[in-house]
């Protein structure tokens, strides 16, 4: 397992609602990004695939 976690940015930033279009990730979880542990980055990067297929639906 690889220590580092690489952020879901994609290159595609676009703010709307308080959340990024691209990524699917809010603001808060962006800015914290840097500071956060493993364990949250995994959580974050789990709501975040769970937004996209919510809005995919």
């Amino acid at each position: 397992m690889a220590n580092k976690i690489d952020s879901p940015c994609i290159s595609a930033c676009q703010l709307k609602g308080g959340m990024c279009t691209g990524c699917e990730r809010r603001i808060e979880e962006i800015r914290q990004w840097k500071s956060m542990k493993r364990p949250e980055k995994l959580a974050t990067i789990k709501r975040a695939e769970q937004r996209r297929k919510k809005l995919n639906q």
